[in-house]
């Protein structure tokens, strides 16, 4: 039987074009998968056009995607990490 500490989700790790990494909460990743969004206009994936509001596609990009196409040369991907404190 699987450990439920495999199904905790304590932060991301966000990787972006010449950025070094961070540390983010879900919700700052939301708002940041937001203002990208917001920015990127028509240029996401098609499946976020069932999707009402920028909350939901974001929501939805953190929940079923790691990564982001943002154009030529430009990326974001973001990963889950467990954070243990010692």
């Amino acid at each position: 039987m699987p450990d439920s500490i495999m199904y905790q989700e304590d932060a991301f790790v966000v990787l972006e074009t010449d950025q070094p990494e961070q540390f983010l909460t879900e919700e700052e990743l939301r708002e940041k998968l937001k203002q990208i969004l917001v920015s990127q206009g028509d240029n996401l994936p098609r499946e976020l056009n069932k999707f009402n509001t920028i909350e939901e596609k974001a929501q939805h990009l953190i929940e079923n995607y790691f990564e982001l196409d943002l154009g030529p040369g430009q990326y974001l991907q973001w990963y889950v990490v467990r954070l243990e404190k010692r």
